[in-house]
């Protein structure tokens, strides 16, 4: 089948029992890539806590609930087209637990630096690096990344349209004018489209090589915002089985963590979460809870959702367990390939809850002062090193980078690889050996 196939021909040993969604999962947690999530920023810089999540536990959070929509599907909706074209648990498991491979040190702080880094070679967004490590950078095969089957790399492609026709280009990534001497990054102009890079457009190609040439175009299209990048308006069915298990891990599991580390309070959460966002909760938990939580079901759940550890752990799951069980399809007429007429959605009311979640984590934790003074300094230390690496590749570089360096038409994007693949704790090693004083050796592996 066309959408199993590999862009690097594999012959699979005849003792070999795995399904390509088992070849690919085992690529994908087996990859350097993946490990060095355990040692990037999710919302909270690591050393704060041994508590929270990183993007390595988020990253297997998804796979998680990924996989249990997959099955609540199968269960809701058993006769339903549809559920032929769910990709199986592995491979579910390899499309999700790749989905922040790309995202550099420091998160989203260090894409918006990057892209500023790279905003006359092509720009730089996590998702399209994403795209750019499985299928160039890793050393799974020759010359083809990890070479994942086409059907794993449909579900990863989140965003669909090129950075060239993605980004508004009235909008420049630039620094802050009448800055008084220190260089400060003009972060709302610099942050980036969501894209897949435009060096990647031969991988793309082959990917939507099955679909017919109006599929292609409608898949490839998106909304023009005024003032802002355009917006793609389409995933497959699989990217959006995984795009949703990323909300509900956003939002509710990192709830979970910025509840127990004390950072919002309960006057916040009633701010950004109101009764009317929480309508298909409170059905839910006055229909299998009936009386437990008093007179007024709302106030009852925020008291114990900021109660002790174990009344939140109960809580959160019971959260999950209205969430996860509402999965539905969509259909999208104007498609032919099921494998994107076909879309994984929460019922209104549902998502209109996590939604709220998601916005109370954002605003009050990761839009406060105290995240974002830590994201701002991590934004010049990507700088920083960029600009120091492209001022003398020959001196800075370490020796396998420099050749790839050498021998690309694209020089910088190799720079950029270099440092979106490092952990936040090596970028700032490597900040501290170049301007810290008294810091670095000669005997510093690089």
């Amino acid at each position: 089948m066309v959408w199993t196939d590999r862009r690097e021909t594999w012959q699979q040993r005849s003792f070999d029992a795995r399904t390509p969604g088992d070849v690919d999962y085992a690529r994908v947690i087996h990859s350097a890539s993946f490990r060095r999530l355990q040692g990037k920023t999710q919302i909270l810089n690591l050393g704060d806590s041994d508590f929270y999540r990183t993007r390595l536990t988020h990253s297997l959070e998804v796979a998680q609930i990924a996989v249990g929509l997959t099955i609540q599907l199968k269960h809701n909706l058993p006769d339903h087209d549809a559920i032929q074209y769910l990709p199986d648990r592995s491979m579910m498991q390899a499309i999700a637990c790749t989905h922040d491979l790309g995202h550099p040190p420091f998160g989203h702080g260090g894409e918006v630096a990057l892209n500023y880094c790279m905003r006359e070679a092509g720009g730089f967004e996590g998702n399209g690096q994403t795209l750019r490590i499985l299928s160039r950078l890793e050393k799974m095969s020759k010359g083809a990344g990890s070479n994942l089957t086409r059907e794993t790399m449909l579900g990863v492609l989140k965003y669909p349209v090129s950075y060239g026709r993605a980004a508004n280009p009235s909008i420049i990534p630039m620094l802050r004018d009448g800055t008084s001497g220190t260089p400060i990054l003009d972060r709302k102009a610099s942050k980036p489209p969501k894209c897949y890079l435009d060096s990647e457009q031969d991988i793309v190609d082959w990917l939507l090589q099955p679909l017919t040439l109006a599929d292609r175009d409608v898949f490839q299209s998106f909304n023009e915002v005024p003032g802002k990048h355009q917006e793609p308006c389409h995933k497959s069915f699989a990217c959006s089985l995984m795009d949703l298990a990323d909300d509900i891990s956003f939002g509710i599991h990192d709830l979970e963590d910025v509840l127990a580390m004390r950072l919002i309070a309960q006057a916040d959460f009633e701010k950004h979460v109101t009764p009317a966002d929480c309508a298909a909760l409170l059905d839910y938990l006055n229909t299998e809870y009936p009386g437990d939580y008093g007179n007024d079901v709302y106030t009852g759940f925020v008291a114990r959702l900021f109660g002790d550890g174990n009344e939140r752990k109960h809580q959160i799951n019971r959260v999950l367990n209205m969430v996860i069980p509402a999965v539905t399809i969509r259909e999208k007429e104007e498609f032919v390939e099921p494998r994107l007429r076909y879309q994984a959605v929460l019922p209104e009311p549902v998502m209109a809850f996590v939604v709220a979640i998601k916005n109370l984590v954002r605003e009050e934790v990761v839009y406060s002062p105290s995240v974002q003074h830590l994201e701002f300094k991590g934004q010049m230390m990507v700088i920083a090193v960029y600009e120091v690496m492209r001022s003398e590749p020959e001196k800075f570089l370490p020796a396998d980078v420099l050749e790839r360096y050498k021998e690309a038409a694209d020089p910088l994007r190799h720079i950029c690889d270099y440092l979106a693949g490092m952990t936040d704790a090596y970028l700032l090693r490597t900040y501290d050996r170049l301007f810290s004083p008294r810091m670095g050796s000669v005997f510093d592996k690089l």
